[in-house]
């Protein structure tokens, strides 16, 4: 189920990173005001912003799962989770709140890793509860 959804999701344009400085490198993350148009704009329904937005904060998902991973087998799946969990908080980010984007993305991560493994805590497979 995981490896089916990761398929998914790498086959999705909005994961296509663009690599800025090399191969395996992150995007640079965007600036305040960068961050605050691309918001904007992705609030007014551009989906290509929403998307901008899911790239520049990718390594915000391999910053987080290097608490949580204990074995080597994991890291992929835990990616694969705090990505979706990283582009459920960008989709559902309300900037009146007055929290940062980066703040509420890194609890929906970790909200989607920590219900992971919970699920796998207690042998319910690969059942993908939070989405």
């Amino acid at each position: 189920m995981l490896s089916a959804t990761f398929a998914i999701l790498l086959m999705s344009p909005f994961l296509m990173l663009r690599m800025s400085e090399g191969a395996g490198s992150f995007p640079k993350p965007l600036s305040a005001a960068d961050e605050q148009k691309y918001i904007e704009l992705f609030i007014q329904g551009d989906m290509e912003a929403r998307n901008i937005l899911i790239e520049r904060n990718l390594r915000l998902v391999a910053h987080i799962i290097k608490k949580y991973y204990t074995q080597t087998s994991e890291q992929d799946d835990l990616i694969s989770i705090g990505t979706i969990g990283l582009i459920k908080g960008i989709s559902t980010y309300k900037p009146d709140r007055r929290v940062r984007l980066a703040t509420y993305a890194s609890r929906c991560i970790e909200n989607a890793i920590l219900t992971q493994r919970l699920i796998w805590a207690f042998g319910m497979g690969n059942a993908l509860l939070f989405v």
